[in-house]
This record gives C-alpha cells, sequence and structure tokens, in this order.
C-alpha cells in the first residue's frame, strides 16, 4: 500500500530537491509544499507549456513494464513535446493517482525512473498532486519549458519543396509492444531501450532551431504516418515519402531488423520529424544522433509512399488514434 498522501508528498520533495540539487540554471523559485509553484522563465523567451496522461492498460502495463520505465515513460512524452517545438525544459508536475494495492516499493521505483531522466534532461519537479484511485494507475505530467521569442518550431511551417527528415531509427517501441502482445510478457529493458526507455531529442531539436534547419516539426509519438499527416494539415501540403529510405530500428539479442510496418505507423519512437528548406544544410548526424532525409513536401494535399519497386501508393495515417482502437502504447 502506498504511504499516506502527506509522507508520499514529503517523499517527493526530498527526492526532487535531491534530484534537481546540481543544475547550474534553477528556473523553480518555490516548489513542492506551497499552493503553486514559481517558474522562472528566461528573459527574451515564450513558455512551452505541454501535459500528456499515461494510464495503466492503455499506455502501460505493469505486468510488462518495470515500475522505472514507467516513470521515465511518462516524462519523456512531455520532454518530447518540447523538443518538438526546439524549446528547452524546465520543470515537470506530477500528478499521481494509484490504487490502494499498489506497494509503496513500485511508486518509489516509478519515481526513481522519473527523476532519473529528470537529472539528465535539465528538469526540476516543481509539484502536482497525488490521490487513491479506484482502478489503475494514472498519472498526468505537466511539462513548462521556454524558446527564444518568435524561434518556436511549428508543425505549420512546412512549404513545397522542402524536404523531409526523421531523427534515429523508427519502430522498435511498436516492435517490442507486438512481442509483448504475443506472449513474451518478460522482456529485457536493456534490449529493447527504445520502447522501456526512450530518448527525447532534446539536443538535436536545440540545434535544429540555432542553427535554423526545420521550417517545421513534430515529434513521432503517434507513428510516422500519422504525425506527418499533422504536419501536412497544419502547413497545408502533402507529401511523399520513400520507404526504403526509413530508418528502421533494430531490437532484442540477436538485433533483428524489424518490420516496415513498425517504422511507418508504429508509434512512442519519441525521434523528430521535420522539414527543411531545399538549399538548407541538413548534417547527417546531430550530436550522435543519425539524420536521414526520408522525402519531399509537396503542393499536393495528399500522402504518397513510394515502394521499393517504384509504384506509388496513397499514404494513409494508420498509427495511433484515441478512441479509434483499444490498444497499449
Amino acid at each position: 500500500m502506498p504511504l499516506p498522501e502527506r509522507q508520499l508528498i514529503s517523499r517527493l520533495k526530498r527526492a526532487s530537491q535531491t534530484s534537481a540539487a546540481r543544475f547550474a540554471h534553477r528556473p523553480l523559485i518555490a516548489g513542492i509544499g506551497e499552493d503553486c509553484s514559481i517558474v522562472r522563465i528566461p528573459s527574451g523567451h515564450e513558455a512551452l507549456v505541454t501535459t500528456d496522461f499515461s494510464l495503466e492498460s492503455v499506455h502501460f502495463r505493469r505486468e510488462w513494464h518495470p515500475a522505472k520505465s514507467v516513470g521515465h515513460r511518462c516524462l519523456a512524452r512531455g520532454l518530447s513535446d518540447i523538443a518538438a517545438m526546439g524549446g528547452e525544459p524546465a520543470a515537470a508536475f506530477l500528478s499521481l493517482a494509484i490504487p490502494p494495492k499498489v506497494p509503496q516499493k513500485w511508486v518509489d521505483d516509478f519515481i526513481g525512473g522519473f527523476l532519473a531522466l529528470a537529472k539528465k534532461s535539465g528538469v526540476v519537479l516543481a509539484g502536482g498532486d497525488t490521490a487513491s484511485s479506484p482502478e489503475g494507475i494514472l498519472a498526468d505530467v505537466i511539462m513548462i519549458g521556454s524558446v527564444p521569442t518568435g524561434k518556436a518550431i511549428l508543425r505549420s511551417g512546412a512549404r513545397p519543396g522542402d524536404l523531409v527528415y526523421v531523427t534515429g531509427a523508427l519502430g522498435g517501441a511498436a516492435a517490442t509492444l507486438g512481442l509483448l502482445y504475443s506472449g513474451a510478457a518478460k522482456l529485457h529493458a536493456r534490449s529493447f531501450p527504445a520502447h522501456f526507455f526512450p530518448v527525447p531529442r532534446i539536443k538535436v531539436a536545440r540545434v535544429l532551431r540555432q542553427k535554423n534547419i526545420a521550417s517545421s516539426m513534430i515529434d513521432i509519438s503517434d507513428g510516422l504516418s500519422t504525425d506527418l499527416s499533422h504536419m501536412c494539415d497544419e502547413s497545408g501540403v502533402g507529401a511523399e515519402i520513400h520507404e526504403q529510405k526509413i530508418p528502421r530500428a533494430k531490437i532484442g539479442s540477436p538485433r533483428r531488423t524489424v518490420e516496415p510496418r513498425f517504422a511507418l505507423n508504429g508509434g512512442d519512437d519519441y525521434e523528430l520529424l521535420f522539414a527543411a528548406r531545399p538549399r538548407t544544410s541538413v548534417p547527417c548526424n546531430i550530436v550522435g544522433v543519425p539524420v536521414t532525409q526520408i522525402g519531399r513536401i509537396t503542393r499536393q494535399k495528399q500522402m504518397r509512399l513510394v515502394l521499393g519497386d517504384g509504384s506509388v501508393t496513397e499514404l494513409k495515417p494508420r498509427g495511433w488514434e484515441h478512441f479509434g482502437r483499444a490498444s497499449t502504447r
């Protein structure tokens, strides 16, 4: 059973202060223990705010996911949203609802995974809430970040002729989930890091913003096909993607390349999908992360997929959509 709320909040406060103790830049003026937190936004910057739910049996299962992985993944989702705008993360707020039967060790491990990623990312846990849940664990994370005024990278900036790029490799998270559904109830997290411990591309996004490389950007959380459709819709354009150019992840031990369908439609990659003007010099590697050109933006408002044999088919968004189907992601 979890600790009583007051004791749990005190434990969270101590853990948060320990995690944030070495930060050179301290955005938090007042945090856990007050009615509201006070977060400092750097001069000449605009605030970025995002929120994400993580629900048991929808985004994770306790029999599949270690508590540290769940905590890590909850924060990674918000960090990836900040990265998608070219922003700098500053503070996180965690609201956690827990059934009475969940052991305190699970809660401690969850917080450990959450704060470990927070420390790596320069983020402080600034507040939140706790509650008893009648059924299932619910975690809501609010992220606050900042971006220099007028420099946020929007989904709406793509133009016909722009080239389309992705960071890293795609499909590893979805392919791992497929293995879990097939009956592999216990997978070693170290062999499947893309699913259990995804890395938000904050540093890559910083370079893309600072060097004015990306004209439009989104993170790949719902699947390449779906997130590309969001970018195209917001920009009023279409896209043509080459299936064979999409970098596919390798998972497991021994390492195996995932099927194209996972790379095209699988979610939870938390890589960056961005467009760049055709004359822009785009490095093939940014802070150690591969960058691959996979297609181009078109004037025609339709997404098309060029197959390996050169034939062209309509590319439909087939990634994750809430209320569209029941699944775990």
